[in-house]
């Protein structure tokens, strides 16, 4: 209590004393220099403070932070290592004459040289534009002149989508080294907050650019974070691309926790389960649809080693019931989390229960005690089924110079209409049901595409299924199926219109079964409908 009164606490008595870490939990998040080094918002001794998402390793870390598995000999990276490539693209960056505010793409795979690339930019006062390398160059395009982005980093792989007369630094050639200025940097902020923008993925029209502060980020890293969890021996599988929000929201994360994190260049089922224990991975981040082909390789899960693996975490896309026992079977030793999040309110929403209450199957969780959220249904804003709505310091400042589209995703009173619809149960948790803008009507019904995917994926010979609708002229539209049958089965048409009859209403079962040996997947790895749009053309002229 003495400590508690005009002078700052010392950092001990913060840490171990709850009653004063709530007494002076303003300070606290603001940053409190006391006996040579900072007291911040997670509660525990770190060398910076951070108000800049770009500062957020410790380089007296002695885990290494990152595991690059770029190349064909996996790279370890400290945090000091890390620390001082960031420090030297920031100052780099900064000599090249860019100014604080300005945009800074990065266009290649996952590598180490991302991530310096992607903490350097936010350190020296820019703006990140981590752009989807799998899009139609023309897109691409519209990305980089829509961000108005003045300089970009590059691989080899992406070089060729540069439009001409934009500066780049490559990570394959000597030009990056070049970039980089090595020496300390202090680091700064642009004015307005903004860290980053991130692309919504353009799949119905062109992309929209979403501004991410790094006030609302680092409100993600303190909300995720837990005082009494040794994250120091956790190593996090992430094989998403770092232009997705889930991805790059481990990567953070990771870095101000002292976890490490395992890279992959890019996501293949094989090269997914061969890291586990070639890395020892205790923490496996994913897409379902990732997972869903892990699944598929029973020879090499049957001979590999999985045992380390604690913590198994899905989020972006919809989960069915058969996934989650799959991943339960194949990882016996791992708690399995199904999370929610979006590009425009950022990774967290939903939790544990404050009752402790079991969390039921395909529940994303209760809603966080710091995240405000409701779902509407027409002037209903108390619904126990609509869409979500949802309020936090995550939330976008608007779309990137789009008023109208901004208007309609943001309430009067402060909140991003999502357009994800769900439920919520008597208990008080939610369960995703499906996109809004998915949705379409078949006989005067609406059909969310998602519902009937999860009662195709009950079947016992389906292992994967994809929902889309076609132009009828009686019906409006109306439901086809692609579907991926399970190894050795001979699963008809007629035997899947049934058992989608027999589980859920007759109006919402496919009118039309494709089989196809895989499904393809976008840039993010959920389904890529456009494509399926196409085959069905071809198929059903």
């Amino acid at each position: 209590e003495a400590n508690c009164a005009s002078s700052p606490p010392s950092p001990t008595h913060l840490l171990f004393d709850p009653t004063c870490k709530r007494r002076h939990r303003s300070r606290i998040l603001a940053g409190w220099t006391c006996a040579g080094f900072t007291v911040n918002k997670f509660d525990r001794p770190m060398t910076k403070s951070p108000t800049n998402l770009g500062v957020l390793l410790d380089a007296s870390q002695q885990t290494p932070f990152l595991i690059d598995c770029h190349g064909d000999t996996p790279r370890h990276w400290s945090a000091a290592d890390t620390e001082r490539m960031a420090d030297a693209v920031a100052r780099g960056l900064r000599e090249r004459g860019l100014n604080v505010g300005d945009r800074v793409a990065i266009m290649a795979r996952n590598r180490g040289e991302y991530i310096a690339a992607y903490f350097g930019t936010m350190r020296a006062g820019l703006i990140c534009v981590p752009v989807n390398v799998k899009l139609p160059s023309e897109t691409v395009a519209y990305v980089l002149a829509d961000a108005d982005v003045k300089f970009a980093f590059v691989d080899d792989s992406a070089s060729v989508l540069v439009p001409e007369g934009l500066a780049t630094a490559n990570f394959d050639d000597d030009t990056f080294d070049a970039l980089c200025s090595p020496g300390p940097f202090e680091p700064s902020r642009p004015s307005n907050d903004v860290a980053m923008f991130l692309y919504t993925s353009g799949s119905t029209g062109k992309p929209k650019g979403v501004p991410l502060t790094h006030h609302g980020h680092l409100w993600v890293i303190e909300r995720r974070y837990q005082a009494n969890v040794d994250y120091a021996s956790e190593r996090m599988l992430v094989a998403a691309p770092l232009y997705h929000m889930n991805a790059l929201a481990i990567v953070k994360f990771a870095a101000a926790a002292g976890a490490t994190v395992v890279l992959l260049p890019q996501f293949s089922a094989r090269s997914y389960i061969e890291a586990i224990p070639a890395h020892r991975c205790t923490w496996l981040t994913s897409v379902p649809t990732m997972l869903a082909l892990v699944a598929q390789e029973q020879a090499l899960l049957a001979q590999t080693d999985l045992s380390s693996v604690r913590s198994v975490r899905m989020g972006s896309a919809p989960v069915t019931a058969k996934l989650l026992a799959q991943v339960r079977d194949i990882f016996p030793n791992a708690t399995v989390q199904i999370g929610y999040g979006t590009t425009e309110a950022g990774p967290v929403g939903f939790g544990p229960h404050p009752d402790k209450l079991k969390t039921p199957d395909l529940a994303l969780g209760y809603p966080d005690a710091h995240v405000r959220v409701r779902l509407v249904d027409g002037t209903d804003r108390n619904a126990s089924r609509g869409v979500l709505e949802i309020q936090c310091p995550a939330v976008t400042p608007g779309y990137h110079n789009l008023p109208e589209k901004t208007a309609a995703a943001m309430t009067e009173d402060g909140f991003y209409h999502t357009g994800d619809v769900m439920e919520r149960d008597d208990d008080g948790f939610y369960f995703f049901v499906g996109r809004d803008d998915d949705m379409f009507v078949c006989n005067g019904e609406n059909v969310f595409p998602e519902e009937v995917e999860r009662i195709l994926e009950s079947h016992s010979a389906i292992l994967q299924a994809c929902v889309i609708p076609i132009e009828d002229d009686v019906r409006g539209q109306m439901p086809i199926a692609f579907v991926v049958r399970e190894p050795g089965s001979d699963l008809s048409q007629d035997e899947v219109k049934q058992h989608a009859i027999s589980h859920g209403p007759a109006y919402q079962h496919p009118r039309h079964v494709l089989f196809r040996d895989a499904l393809p997947l976008a840039g993010t790895n959920k389904y890529d409908r456009r494509i399926l749009a196409q085959w069905a053309d071809e198929a059903l002229p």
